[in-house]
């Protein structure tokens, strides 16, 4: 009897062990399954750019396809004084590209081709991006065409300086690995949505890379096709959406339940000289709610340069308004 129930014992153990692995098994199978469904959606609309500028130097880099028309969005540094781009696209039909317009200040660009029978992607919301979600690159790594890394939003709300030195908030941090020719190609969630466009890598760190989020390409790339430029104001602060206590929230009756919050205050600025500190909280703009750097941004256009704007603050349990004379935008 000892040794039968023993033996019972030990095939229990072993059958539960057969379930885990079972189920570790179908884990990994739904992350693939994720992956794959998105990088299939998404292969092609993604696009290989090539560029050369007018000193004859050659260039290249990747962008994706958001309007069924042909708008294509990559890097501003991809295509920085091209005199000729070429966007290769997976089935491999090649296409002249025009310039439409770029910011090198957020460091995007938007390019167009005419060509049929081209697939959009579908743009997600990066305001809904949580750090620990699934992140998945697409580009074209050295000329290697449509290559995927896949890992995860490592942290939200970093900034970066783009080539014309501006301050970029709002950045995306993965560690879904970059190479060179990955700028300018879809950061994508596990539906397949773009959140955000890949942009930098920090060399020689391995797995710190970063994407301007979609939400702030959304804008400047709405801003490119109508004008084919975007002028911009400045009040001189580092900001990163932060969530506001619900407490604060009922107490003050705000519409938002986030802000911008001021994580530094470059000394002689706007923001500096009209009292905004570093930890104030943004949450309104001329009597406009403010619950993310995109919003604050949609606000600083070139119109109220050298204009007094009130900018309402929360300052640790108060709320504060400060009247601020954005200036130009520096390049």
């Amino acid at each position: 009897m000892p040794q039968l129930i023993d033996r019972t014992h030990t095939e229990e153990h072993v059958d539960h062990r057969a379930e885990l692995n079972l189920s570790d098994g179908q884990l990994l199978d739904s992350y693939s399954d994720s992956v794959i469904s998105a990088t299939e959606r998404v292969t092609p609309s993604v696009v290989n750019i090539e560029v050369e500028t007018a000193d004859g130097k050659h260039g290249s880099g990747s962008g994706f396809v958001f309007t069924p028309d042909g708008f294509i969005l990559t890097n501003s540094h991809v295509v920085h004084k091209a005199s000729k781009i070429v966007a290769g696209l997976s089935d491999g039909r090649r296409f002249a590209a025009d310039l439409v317009g770029e910011d090198p200040e957020a460091d995007l660009a938007v390019i167009r081709i005419d060509a049929p029978g081209i697939q959009p992607v579908i743009l997600g919301d990066s305001r809904k991006i949580r750090p620990g979600q699934i992140a998945i690159a697409i580009g074209n790594p050295f000329g290697f065409q449509c290559t995927v890394t896949a890992g995860v939003v490592s942290a939200l709300g970093r900034s970066m300086r783009s080539q014309s030195g501006r301050l970029i908030d709002d950045i995306i941090q993965t560690d879904a690995a970059l190479n060179p020719g990955n700028s300018g190609g879809p950061l994508l969630n596990s539906r397949g949505e773009v959140i955000g466009v890949n942009t930098a890598v920090i060399l020689p760190a391995q797995g710190i890379c970063f994407a301007i989020a979609i939400n702030t390409a959304k804008f400047v790339a709405g801003k490119l096709i109508r004008d084919g430029k975007i002028e911009r104001s400045f009040i001189g602060i580092a900001g990163q959406m932060t969530t506001i206590p619900r407490r604060l929230v009922r107490h003050h009756g705000l519409t938002v339940e986030s802000g911008v919050l001021a994580a530094s205050v470059e000394g002689g600025s706007p923001a500096d000289i009209a009292g905004i500190r570093s930890g104030d909280v943004i949450v309104g703009f001329e009597g406009h709610p403010i619950a993310s750097v995109d919003d604050l941004h949609r606000h600083l256009t070139d119109e109220v340069a050298g204009k007094p704007v009130a900018i309402t603050v929360l300052r640790h349990t108060e709320k504060v308004v400060r009247y601020v004379i954005p200036s130009a935008s520096r390049k």
